[in-house]
């Protein structure tokens, strides 16, 4: 990887954490905190949610039909991502130590705090819970993915790739073999590191 592209890539990791610094002060301008690893509001922030609460048969009686019709057809995706999440956990226990790849901590991509806001009622709740399975499921599976590929082929493709993961702009350029001999290499020692 030429130094150009290295500098690139250290200006958009700065920038990234720098976005996470505003999207964090922009938090606390809402009045909350973590406790133990839950966000607690201020009492005079959750009793103004609590006001802004649709209730449940409001919030029913007010949807739209085919949002209505179509609710099936989204919560009928469950099975495939349940399934998925089986599939490529089991992958990961079973062939990232065989590699020598450092696991992805589900954990980490499953986050499921949106139930916690009082201006959400069940179906709202659910509704959150549900996306947030289904995103933090797709990103631990591209992680693992990413993981998967950087290891097996880390050769930038010819065509722009959209939605590329964060370790592609490591991978060596496309028809560069000589660097890809090299970084071939590079991976095997490091599996071989006890």
């Amino acid at each position: 990887m030429t130094e150009k592209i290295n500098d690139l890539t250290r200006r958009i990791e700065a920038l990234q954490l720098e976005l996470e610094a505003e999207v964090a002060r922009q938090g606390a301008a809402l009045r909350y905190g973590l406790e133990h690893g839950r966000a607690v509001f201020e009492q005079e922030v959750l009793r103004r949610h609590r006001e802004l609460q649709t209730t449940l048969t409001r919030y029913l009686l007010n949807a739209r039909p085919l949002v209505v019709l179509t609710a099936p057809v989204i919560y009928s995706l469950i099975f495939p991502l349940v399934l998925l999440d089986i599939f490529v956990s089991i992958y990961q226990a079973v062939c990232f130590p065989a590699y020598g790849i450092e696991k992805v901590k589900r954990r980490d991509y499953m986050i499921f705090d949106r139930g916690h806001l009082a201006y959400l009622n069940l179906l709202e709740k659910l509704n959150c819970a549900y996306c947030s399975y289904a995103n933090g499921l797709i990103a631990y599976v591209r992680e693992i993915a990413g993981r998967t590929e950087a290891y097996w082929c880390p050769i930038k493709h010819a065509k722009k790739a959209l939605g590329a993961h964060e370790h592609y702009l490591r991978f060596v350029a496309y028809g560069d073999a000589d660097a890809y001999r090299e970084r071939i290499a590079e991976l095997e020692r490091a599996a071989r590191k006890p």
